[in-house]
């Protein structure tokens, strides 16, 4: 008779088997690492390393405007452009895809403003061709916390400070406090909604030194009777440790640990074992 039962795997494998899909991830086409631009269009203009022209669209419409002929090889929703097409944002019900080439690829970006930038990928970018592996502590089950996720009533904002803005900060949403206690120490972490999940932006005594300067993301999500748990052993690299083309959010002043958050992803190395990104 066959054994149909299911192989239960231990938590450390099981983050082995994450860490193996992250990897896997970051070089996909449109994946972290082959990000090779990210341009915001203010008024009519070209942008690097891709063919036409581009113009914003009135106030209010979702995406951008690109003119260009049918030699610059643009595909709009998979139709060539010989003339001008709107290429909708990412804020839209059906948001709009571009074609370069058969490595270059692209799509169009909203900010908090209703400003629309086009982020151009190259499935054999750089960044790809040299990536090695995403360095990352062994699994620590001493990071894996049990905490309490209570939602403010009508949510409140917290300023995020992101990397390329000068020291201005965006108001972000957040919906609740996170809080728990470890080695005799209250938290109570700011968390800003993605998707379904909340995204913890955070950085610990760790940052700079063995890990990531910028910081790290925890991604997670309350149960329905308030608990949440947090694995930091699934803290994850924040896009701009791929690319200089992302700009990532800095964490707020709750969010810094003074202790070593020794679990999670540190650093992303090339092939030889060097850091992909001086810090």
């Amino acid at each position: 008779m066959t054994d149909t039962a299911t192989t239960r795997t231990t938590p450390a494998e099981q983050f082995a088997n994450y860490h193996a899909r992250r990897e896997l991830a970051v070089v996909q086409p449109k994946g972290s690492l082959a990000l090779v631009n990210t341009q915001w269009i203010d008024s009519e203009q070209t942008i690097w390393g891709v063919p036409g022209t581009w113009a914003p669209l009135p106030a209010g419409e979702s995406g951008l405007k690109v003119i260009a002929t049918a030699p610059d090889n643009i595909l709009v929703d998979g139709v060539l452009v010989d003339g001008e097409a709107i290429v909708r944002g990412k804020d839209s019900p059906t948001p709009g895809e571009i074609t370069f080439s058969d490595t270059v690829s692209g799509f169009v970006i909203a900010s908090e403003e209703g400003n629309y930038a086009l982020r151009v990928f190259d499935s054999d970018s750089e960044g790809i061709q040299e990536f090695g592996s995403i360095d990352a502590f062994p699994y620590n089950p001493d990071w894996v916390i049990a905490g309490t996720f209570t939602e403010i009533e009508g949510g409140t904002t917290v300023g995020f400070e992101h990397l390329k803005d000068d020291g201005k900060t965006r108001e972000l949403p957040v919906p609740g406090e996170i809080t728990f206690s470890k080695d005799g120490r209250d938290y109570n972490l700011a968390a800003f909604k993605a998707g379904r999940a909340l995204q913890l932006v955070f950085a610990d005594s760790t940052s700079g030194d063995s890990t990531y300067s910028v910081g790290r993301f925890l991604f997670v999500a309350p149960n329905a009777d308030g608990t949440i748990t947090l694995d930091f052993n699934r803290a994850v690299l924040p896009p701009c440790a791929f690319s200089y083309a992302f700009n990532c959010p800095m964490p707020p002043k709750q969010n810094r640990f003074s202790v070593p958050i020794e679990a999670g992803e540190k650093q992303v190395l090339t092939k030889d074992g060097s850091l992909l990104h001086e810090e």
